[in-house]
């Protein structure tokens, strides 16, 4: 049985998810490891051809931990919009290893929220 703690953050996700209208969920998958450990893969279509894909390595240690992630978000012609990721190739950024990519710059920020990301997706889907 999955902990209860990342049972609740699943169910926030999926029920943010349930409420977006101007896209649609092309993969869902929740890969169970433990009762404690599941990795997340979302791939979230706008109908304007914008792409956001939410990815997470995600553990129980006392609290909801990211192991891994990386959210990136692109245009209908393929181009990076933003991504976040904690890969640790930036060690000089304040924030290291979390960072986003934009389309010509990498910056500093700590990690937000799935829920945040994409809420960030829609308003520049539009």
């Amino acid at each position: 049985m999955l902990h209860e703690a990342i049972s609740h953050y699943l169910g926030e996700v999926e029920a943010t998810l349930g409420k977006i209208e101007d896209a649609y969920t092309e993969l869902y998958e929740e890969e169970i490891l433990a009762s404690d450990r599941v990795n997340l893969r979302i791939r979230l279509r706008f109908y304007n051809g914008y792409l956001l894909e939410l990815n997470e390595s995600i553990i129980f240690e006392g609290e909801v931990r990211h192991l891994r992630y990386r959210y990136h978000f692109q245009d209908k012609g393929k181009n990076i919009v933003f991504r976040y990721d904690n890969t640790p190739h930036f060690p000089n950024l304040k924030s290291f290893p979390h960072h986003k990519h934009l389309k010509d710059e990498v910056i500093a920020i700590d990690k937000p929220s799935v829920v945040s990301v994409i809420r960030e997706a829609r308003r520049q889907a539009k």
